[in-house]
């Protein structure tokens, strides 16, 4: 089994802090996020600023990065407008996101599951015209905060007509941190034996402490390739438009999972270096790291396989 890993501190880590940081520190802190060795990170989001401030300046921030053959840069977008800005940018992968409840798209994007859809098959288009990959992620499918629990029938509706967009990955988030080991598998079994999907991959809170649980599950899947997981350094991150959506799974700590449990994921990540740059990013937010590595530390041990 090998999973991995996908950074998304630079936009989901950031975009519910009370401090906006700038354009600079933005750069910086995917710059430092590239140097601890991660590859694939979801650095910016195409959307509006007066609805997400602290995402403002997508061009700018990725102006300053370096752009290299084995580092994939994700912008999240939620229209072909989105993309199209991608499209003209260093990204290389669109995510777009799809709630799979009416009422989450109602507040998060105006719209509903079906106007989502063809929201989403618009951009696709744009991202496969661009040369661009193209994922989808099915928000609040393990919960929604305004509809409550989601049938697993529900997720396998928005799930297939997604799939039938020709994407490259689907991810399933749990929005709100709500979700717990048994539906990591059944949703997990909705790709098993669909050609459609050629990858799948998860987004996970620690909000009521499960998202590790829940991650570890995922990286013992079997028979479904690589397995992506998203995580951001510290534990930062949250939607503001899902009340106490907080408690991202921290990128340390679950290398730390991964790594003392023998899992592959391509390369070999130095905990205290990850420590260091969460507390440096926990002091230009003035806000605590989440995850617990940056204060118990590291184990000396290695890999227990």
């Amino acid at each position: 089994m090998s999973v991995e890993l996908v950074e998304v501190g630079p936009r989901d880590g950031l975009q519910n802090e009370a401090r906006t940081l700038d354009i600079d520190t933005r750069a910086e802190l995917i710059r430092r996020l590239v140097d601890l060795g991660l590859r694939r990170l979801e650095a910016v989001s195409f959307v509006r600023p007066d609805r997400v401030p602290q995402m403002a300046g997508a061009e700018e921030v990725l102006a300053q990065l370096p752009v290299r053959d084995d580092v994939t840069y994700i912008g999240l977008v939620l229209n072909a407008r989105g993309a199209e800005r991608a499209a003209a940018t260093a990204c290389s992968e669109i995510n777009i996101v799809v709630p799979v409840t009416d009422e989450f798209c109602a507040r998060n994007q105006n719209t509903t599951v079906d106007g989502m859809l063809q929201h989403a098959a618009s951009a696709s288009a744009v991202g496969r015209d661009a040369g661009m990959s193209v994922s989808v992620t099915l928000a609040v499918a393990f919960g929604c905060p305004f509809a409550g629990d989601v049938p697993l029938s529900r997720v396998r509706d928005v799930y297939d007509r997604v799939a039938d967009l020709g994407i490259d990955e689907i991810a399933f988030a749990d929005t709100i941190g709500v979700g717990v080991p048994g539906q990591v598998s059944r949703m997990a079994e909705l790709v098993r034996r669909d050609s459609r999907v050629p990858r799948i991959r998860f987004h996970f809170h620690n909000t009521r402490n499960t998202g590790y649980a829940n991650a570890a599950v995922a990286s013992s899947l079997d028979g479904l390739g690589t397995i992506a997981l998203d995580a951001s350094i510290g534990g930062f991150g949250g939607c503001p438009f899902a009340p106490a959506a907080t408690g991202n799974i921290a990128t340390e700590d679950l290398t730390y999972l991964l790594q003392r449990d023998g899992v592959d994921i391509g390369t070999r990540l130095e905990i205290p270096a990850m420590t260091r740059v969460a507390t440096w990013l926990a002091d230009e937010l003035d806000s605590p790291v989440q995850g617990l590595l940056a204060r118990a530390g590291d184990f000396p041990g290695g890999s227990l396989r």
